[in-house]
């Protein structure tokens, strides 16, 4: 049984102890850890069972488990891309929504941010999203590339009416709506094969049941929610708080800080709305099994069974 699978599915956390469990698993230096030191603690969780992340009296196997599970793909046990690991999210994606969030008079200055955004939380999707059923490489390039292309086509298109809307209320909070959306859309579409083709249910064993489509769909829906949660948050609450800052006497006196305080609340935010967003739902989540197909239903008498959610 993969490791990453049997950890998701015998630690049964609540949202507080999965926060925790993803503050960890965030470390930047996750980034960093060489392929010798995982494929070690790939092999002392393989031949160690029993080993439990929350025996610290072994610092070894805590590492082990922490590398693991913030490296390596729960479905097909591969390594995941550097720049495609949990871990890097924060730091590509919260440069691209401070820019993405300026107010400018020009819709060119725009155009790199919103199609540098989109690019890389479709292949974060794409590489982050359940693998257990076929897809072929070329697939993936063409669905990648349609999503892109649409969603930043959808979300520079509206920015054409924000320039031309004198409400300052609405023009403040088109961007956010914008953003918050399309990268709830994003999720869907880029992942929508998941709930066409099924992904694969199995018991507390990791014995594989079946595909599920309504195991995808729940998948699906469940990260775009997440998605909400963790760019509408990161969008709303700095532009809330500068909507303050420029009323200030220190703004007066230093109109350039506006941009440092604007990155700085941007940073923050999001460096604590992905470890929550990530936290809402379990990576490996529960579905009982009268929620499944007949065909799955009469190949088991277990009354739940789980399914890879994907981050």
């Amino acid at each position: 049984m993969e490791p990453n699978v049997r950890f998701w599915i015998t630690e049964r956390q609540s949202f507080i102890q999965r926060f925790l469990q993803w503050t960890e698993l965030l470390d930047p230096t996750n980034l960093v850890v060489s392929i010798e030191k995982i494929e070690k603690s790939r092999q002392l969780l393989l031949t160690n069972e029993d080993a439990s992340i929350r025996d610290l009296e072994d610092q070894r196997v805590k590492d082990a488990w922490k590398r693991s599970l913030s490296t390596v793909h729960p479905d097909n046990s591969k390594l995941i891309p550097v720049p495609f690991r949990p871990a890097a999210l924060l730091p590509f994606t919260a440069p691209m929504i401070f820019f993405s969030m300026l107010s400018v008079k020009s819709l060119k200055s725009l155009i790199l941010p919103q199609i540098s955004f989109y690019t890389y939380t479709t292949a974060f999707n794409i590489v982050n999203g359940n693998a257990s059923y076929n897809r072929r490489l070329h697939e993936s390039v063409l669905l990648g590339t349609g999503v892109i292309a649409s969603s930043s086509f959808f979300g520079l298109f509206p920015r054409l009416l924000q320039m031309r809307l004198n409400h300052v209320l609405l023009k403040k909070a088109l961007p956010v709506i914008i953003l918050t959306h399309i990268s709830a859309m994003n999720v869907v579409a880029v992942r929508s094969l998941e709930p066409i083709r099924g992904i694969e249910v199995m018991d507390k064993e990791g014995n594989v049941m079946g595909y599920s489509r309504k195991a995808g769909t729940k998948a699906v829906k469940d990260t775009a929610t997440s998605r909400v949660v963790l760019f509408g948050t990161s969008a709303f609450i700095p532009e809330v708080f500068s909507h303050f800052f420029v009323r200030t006497q220190f703004f007066r006196q230093y109109p350039w800080s506006l941009w440092t305080f604007k990155l700085s609340c941007t940073v923050l935010v999001m460096g604590l709305m992905v470890p929550v967003s990530f936290s809402i739902f379990p990576q490996i989540e529960r579905i009982q099994c009268s929620e499944l197909e007949k065909e799955i239903q009469s190949a088991t008498e277990e009354t739940e069974l789980f399914y890879n959610r994907g981050v």
